[in-house]
């Protein structure tokens, strides 16, 4: 659906975005992270058209933004961080005019109708927009990234300012249009990524550091997969039973919990699934599991690690 072949951006002397190419499937919601500067937000606009790169391709459903930058803007909605409302209109005129300015074919009521079902807002859609709440005008401008149905959607920090009720309303609205569109999603909010999108590409110096689906970006980064286990049983007998365990390349205990249990930490290599291993290994010398769980990098050490060391993560798609 979208492709971005070796894509450069300069701006004098200084390298913006450095040969970064990637894929987005047709119903893929896709997260798109990195730092301040690192070139995330030139790349966002490239893809829209909004600048145009130094060198290499973007390809939207067919239609490359260069040579036919008409036909593919038209396949994309795009919410920037701030939503371009025009204040002293009501909803209902607003979205009229956007309609209007995209030259939709569709049935003009029909279609503002479910827009403004899908999104939320057929209770304000008399309303000027400048009397609604923060949460309100976000949904209103995602409802004009929406007219004309495009199969692209390009959102930009979709939930900044929102209260907390708002933003778990806008996830899963996010969540349920992924179902239909291609949603490229960029946030700095790290959870939001990890509750809403099913792949993450970080860049970072204009590079691209990482490309992983959501639950692997993890155990890409650190190159294992880490488990913590309590266990009620001899320390030897369950350390020597554990480094038994195809895939396991290192055991350590780390303490006695209050419980007077054994919590161990063990690393397996990040391509082996050792949950089931670790149970059948201790039911086997009666030494029941009495906790097992992740004990993965979080999104954000994950995150820090890739923009601090710059060290290339691939993993899933180019």
């Amino acid at each position: 659906m979208v492709e971005v072949k070796d894509l450069v951006k300069r701006y004098g002397d200084k390298l913006a975005v450095n040969n970064v190419s990637f894929t987005v499937d047709s119903g893929e919601v896709l997260g798109f992270l990195g730092p301040n500067g690192a070139g995330k937000s030139t790349t966002m606009n490239i893809i829209t058209g909004y600048l145009s790169s130094t060198s290499g391709k973007v390809t939207v459903d067919g239609c490359e933004i260069l040579d036919n930058p008409i036909g593919a803007k038209s396949k994309i909605g795009y919410l920037p961080e701030l939503p371009p409302l025009y204040m002293d209109m009501t909803v209902k005129r607003y979205l009229q005019f956007v309609f209007d300015l995209k030259k939709v074919t569709l049935p003009k009521e029909e279609h503002l109708t479910e827009v403004c079902r899908v999104t939320k807002i057929t209770d304000v859609y008399d309303r000027l927009i400048k009397n609604l709440s923060k949460g309100y005008r976000q949904r209103v401008g995602l409802a004009q990234a929406l007219i004309g149905n495009p199969p692209v959607l390009i959102l930009d920090e979709p939930t900044v300012g929102l209260d907390p009720k708002q933003i778990i309303e806008m996830r899963n609205l996010i969540r349920g249009l992924g179902k239909k569109h291609t949603v490229i999603l960029s946030s700095h909010v790290l959870s939001e990524v990890q509750a809403i999108c099913d792949r993450i590409i970080v860049i970072n110096n204009g590079k691209l550091v990482a490309n992983s689906a959501t639950k692997e970006i993890s155990g890409n980064v650190a190159g294992y997969h880490k488990l913590e286990l309590h266990i009620d049983g001899a320390t030897s007998r369950v350390i020597s039973a554990l480094k038994t365990i195809d895939g396991v390349v290192r055991v350590k205990k780390v303490m006695d919990t209050v419980d007077g249990f054994g919590e161990y930490m063990v690393e397996s290599r990040k391509d082996t699934d050792i949950r089931k291993p670790v149970f059948h290994a201790m039911a086997k010398i009666d030494c029941p599991i009495v906790m097992m769980k992740s004990a993965e990098l979080s999104l954000e050490d994950a995150f820090l690690k890739l923009t601090k060391d710059g060290i290339p993560v691939k993993g899933g798609k180019k």
